[in-house]
């Protein structure tokens, strides 16, 4: 199992923000380049990024912040957050980015997505952010009448990398994952899905890692990484 450390941009620094919303930030680190680099020190082997700023406008807003993280890491970088046209997957990926993940287009335009996943093998994720069973866009601003499966089976056989699922509802509260949600969308598809949103502990990764069925292929640390709830050291230990 991947595990992907997040860094959550707000006016370009590292935040932790609860269930999404802006107003609830918690700076935790100034220089989001030094999060990322630090990350890597820690061993993982990929770092997920997400503008939330950019997710919310519909358009990138930490770009600086982004290119930093970039110059300053070897490893794959996953970006997500205001990514709505192929001009900006084309424009990220030439700039280095591995995946870009499309969230909001995936509801609103989701022949983009399968346009992007032909022109870009593997490297286009879909973000599938649920909140009481409803999948949400604009930066979780706004909820549709879909519900995860359906969004997510629009994608099968489209070339697309991975499935990233956040159960919002969770998302920054450390409550724990809920696995079985999880696991219900990945014995649906036939697509990689990396968990986010609750996780609390190791117990998390190693529920997610013994759940019967389709593997979980990666799970999103936030907010229990930062506060020191968990080690880099053991997580990647149980993920491996």
């Amino acid at each position: 199992m991947i595990l992907y450390p997040a860094i959550d941009l707000k006016d370009g620094q590292c935040v932790r923000v609860l269930h999404g919303d802006l107003t609830t930030a918690t700076v935790f680190n100034a220089s989001p380049a030094d999060q990322a680099r630090q990350f890597v020190e820690s061993g993982f082997h990929w770092v997920h990024v997400v503008d939330l700023n950019g997710a919310v406008q519909g358009r990138a807003i930490n770009e600086k912040a982004v290119e930093a993280i970039l110059e300053n890491v070897s490893i794959p970088v996953q970006l997500g957050g205001g990514i709505r046209s192929m001009k900006d997957i084309e424009r990220w990926i030439e700039a280095g980015v591995s995946r870009v993940i499309l969230g909001t287009i995936a509801v609103t335009d989701p022949e983009i997505v399968k346009a992007a996943a032909r022109e870009w093998p593997e490297q286009i994720a879909v973000s599938v952010d649920v909140r009481k069973g409803k999948v949400a866009t604009q930066g979780w601003t706004e909820s549709s009448d879909l519900d995860a499966v359906t969004v997510s089976k629009r994608f099968e056989d489209a070339g697309v990398g991975a499935l990233i699922i956040t159960d919002i509802d969770r998302d920054g509260t450390v409550m724990g994952f809920n696995v079985e949600a999880f696991g219900a969308i990945a014995d649906a598809v036939n697509i990689p899905v990396i968990a986010a949103g609750g996780l609390a502990s190791v117990d998390d990764i190693v529920r997610l890692r013994a759940r019967k069925g389709v593997p979980i292929a990666g799970a999103v640390l936030g907010r229990a990484l930062y506060n020191g709830a968990i080690s880099p050291a053991e997580a990647l230990k149980v993920a491996a």
